[in-house]
């Protein structure tokens, strides 16, 4: 029997991009996000949690019980349908499934145990086969750049065409990229809502501060450049409801600018306020 967290947990993570497009905006033609007030560059909750889930597929591939709920080519009702068939029963849709609460109970305690993603983040599976609603103990904000990001569109050139009837001999492209950014993203990680609903262990914590530092060393693409993590701060708490309030934690960790045009990481000076708060552990994990 693997052991549920006991502890909150706060965390801070910086990573940075060079030459690359982090997370794309699809309704501004895939330019790097950004947030049009201030000129900060945004990296939704959303795209990393698809890094980390990517990176929890290759380390357990196979493994029982670190399955993915949402990945490439996955139909959600099927995902369900695995829930129904291991207790033998008839797939029921969100009316009928939530008026047998017992059944309902055991059918996310199927998804619990087998899918990491859905211990770590929760799911809505109300969906034509339904196995209800789960919220999970992590949750991630929004990334944003220290600095103003500058969005760069690169004209490439190709010296192969598509189709014989192309009357030219070369194709022009466009890649989006910001020359670099370094970003910050801050997270919560819920003792409570672990004990109390998915069941999320002390194992399955670790692999998660693992998948934070590792998950953009097997995403790498011409597109996305160089990225990589560059610090992970965790606060741990000793206590389930925590020891002290979340902006407090963040705000002991500081990022400077040391030059008005940052290229590199080493532009850039972080500094934690490591004054003791009661009851409050501050971890280096990178």
């Amino acid at each position: 029997m693997k052991e549920v967290i006991n502890r909150r947990y706060e965390f801070v993570l910086l990573f940075d991009v060079e030459n690359g497009n982090p997370n794309g905006d699809p309704d501004a033609d895939n330019m790097p996000r950004i947030d049009p007030e201030t000129g900060q560059g945004i990296v939704t909750d959303v795209c990393l949690k698809r890094k980390i889930r990517d990176y929890i597929s290759i380390v357990k591939r196979d493994e029982p019980g670190f399955d993915i709920y949402v990945k490439n080519g996955a139909t959600l009702n099927l995902q369900h349908k695995r829930a129904y068939d291991y207790l033998g029963i008839k797939p029921r849709n969100k009316k009928e499934a939530d008026r047998d609460k017992v059944t309902l109970k055991k059918l996310q305690n199927f998804m619990f145990e087998n899918f990491y993603d859905i211990r770590a983040f929760g799911a809505v599976m109300s969906l034509e086969i339904s196995c209800g609603t789960a919220r999970g103990p992590i949750q991630i904000n929004f990334a944003k750049s220290i600095d103003p990001i500058f969005q760069q569109q690169i004209t490439i050139t190709r010296v192969a065409v598509a189709k014989e009837s192309d009357d030219k001999e070369t194709e022009i492209g466009r890649k989006h990229i910001v020359p670099y950014g370094l970003y910050r993203a801050e997270g919560y990680v819920s003792a409570e809502l672990a004990m109390r609903t998915t069941q999320f262990s002390k194992e399955d914590l670790e692999l998660f501060w693992e998948a934070l530092i590792n998950m953009f060393e097997h995403d790498h693409s011409a597109a996305r450049g160089k990225m990589a993590t560059r610090k992970l701060i965790v606060f741990e708490h000793s206590t389930p409801l925590g020891n002290a309030p979340s902006h407090i934690l963040f705000d002991k960790v500081k990022v400077e600018s040391l030059k008005k045009t940052a290229r590199n990481f080493n532009d850039y000076l972080v500094s934690i306020d490591k004054t003791e708060i009661e009851g409050v552990n501050i971890i280096e994990k990178l």
